[in-house]
């Protein structure tokens, strides 16, 4: 049974058998997390979930990050994941059914807190999470039945939280059976105008992951097979799940080499905009700058058409429904084509101020997307999701056209970021909320997060200024 084999997995997976790589990216994922959860710390989600865990104080308990209150594991995932996930500008794994794993970290950290876990043992349980997650989507696509990506979530939390607390194998399996049997999660989150719940989605999900594995540390049990059952979650939400061999399963180190682990083909994002957008944001800053260099300033004022070519799981999520033309909310707009593509034209660059309401409401900026039309480019057919192509064309008043293709963003495994580029990411992010002594104390520490006896010692240097 999977449940099963998850729990065999979990149990197996230790730091000694993990290459150099994939412990370096876990570091890498961890900053960037934080980094990203600390850009997000005035979010109105972001303060509705702290206010919440911050009713309940559990002197031994998870650090609320950005502050000093400790509170239930389970309530510091929740408040922790809406930070990390706010600003849509975490990692992004693509695949039958897309996802961001590094959503699994904040309640790594906080079952790891609680636990006075180490620094390895942490990495262990992100490393467990990213691999369980990311073949999960690889296995089956949940869209097209209606359920939300997030419905893995408490399975790769609850394996999270299971590993650093060191359940046994049947307290293990009971976790994973909690965590399947009541937190399936529909995907009305993403359809329309999207709400402050995009934010929150998963790190509810890990929430109830954290849950279910505190049940089944306590003895609780849970429905039974899980995944294979008459009702159970292959028959109602999944369909057949064939899960391939995990990162090293079953294999001597020797043999499985260097990749096999899923979190080396995972993406980082530079722009703070949903992953098939990176693209299409890199195409048209390069389309910017020849239409400037050939026509001058005043071109961008005589754009006439525009048009993205692109894929159709891209044009499914963010270039389909008529709110991507006329988006309200930040949570539509960093998931919009056309809002995405005629900033990146106007301003030459996408950041988090791209988004604010001042922005939203710029009619200049609203005349420029009803310019654009989204066009599914047979040529790109079977390209996802080792590519992600993207074709921004732009036409004018003076004749000219200008067209430019992207198929791997800056981020992506074969054009990947940096260290120096994910420190500074992080560095900008922090900027204002942390002083930059404190950002270098903070990036020093995660490269070093193999070394700590307690990962409770980062804590105490995510406090931001008015936390």
């Amino acid at each position: 049974m999977i449940a099963e084999r998850l729990a065999e997995y979990s149990r197996s997976l230790s730091y000694p058998h993990l290459p150099a790589s994939v412990v370096h990216e876990v570091k890498r994922r961890v900053l960037d997390s934080l980094g990203c959860a600390v850009g997000a710390w005035t979010a109105e989600p972001s303060r509705i979930a702290r206010r919440i865990a911050q009713s309940v104080k559990i002197p031994n308990g998870a650090t609320l990050w950005g502050t000093t209150h400790k509170t239930l594991p389970d309530l510091a995932a929740f408040a922790n994941g809406a930070l990390v996930r706010y600003l849509d500008f975490n990692d992004t794994y693509l695949s039958k059914e897309p996802a961001h794993p590094s959503d699994n970290i904040a309640a790594a950290l906080a079952a790891g807190e609680t636990a006075h876990a180490s620094g390895t043992q942490v990495i262990e349980a992100i490393a467990l999470a990213y691999e369980v997650h990311c073949r999960l989507c690889d296995a089956a696509a949940l869209r097209p039945r209606g359920w939300d990506h997030v419905t893995y979530g408490p399975f790769t939390a609850a394996l999270a939280a299971a590993k650093v607390w060191k359940l046994s194998h049947a307290q293990t399996v009971q976790a994973v059976n909690l965590a399947g049997v009541a937190n399936v999660a529909l995907r009305q989150t993403r359809v329309g105008d999207l709400s402050m719940w995009k934010a929150c989605a998963f790190s509810n999900a890990a929430r109830n992951g954290v849950f279910a594995a505190t049940l089944a540390q306590q003895g609780m049990t849970g429905p039974s097979p899980i995944f294979e059952g008459e009702k159970g979650f292959m028959k109602l939400v999944s369909g057949p799940l064939d899960l391939a061999a995990f990162g090293g399963e079953g294999r001597s180190r020797r043999e499985q080499g260097e990749s096999p682990f899923k979190i080396l083909e995972t993406y980082i994002k530079h722009y703070p905009v949903e992953y098939h957008a990176q693209t299409a944001v890199e195409a048209a800053l390069i389309v910017r700058e020849e239409l400037l260099k050939a026509e001058g300033p005043q071109s961008l004022a005589g754009i006439t058409e525009v048009e993205i070519g692109s894929y159709d799981v891209a044009i499914e999520i963010i270039g389909r429904d008529e709110e991507k033309w006329r988006p309200r909310t930040r949570e539509t707009a960093d998931h919009s084509f056309p809002y995405c593509v005629a900033v990146a034209l106007l301003d030459g660059t996408v950041a988090l101020r791209s988004f604010g309401p001042k922005r939203l409401g710029d009619p200049a900026l609203h005349a420029v997307m009803q310019k654009i039309r989204v066009v599914e480019q047979q040529e790109f057919i079977g390209w996802y999701p080792q590519a992600m192509p993207t074709r921004v064309t732009v036409r004018t008043a003076a004749g000219k056209e200008y067209v430019k293709q992207v198929d791997f963003p800056l981020g992506h495994p074969r054009n990947p970021m940096s260290d120096r580029e994910v420190e500074e990411k992080f560095r900008q992010l922090a900027a204002g909320l942390l002083d930059r002594a404190r950002a270098g104390k903070v990036i020093d520490l995660v490269w070093k997060l193999d070394t700590l006896k307690d990962v409770g010692a980062l804590m105490p240097l995510l406090k931001v200024r008015d936390g």
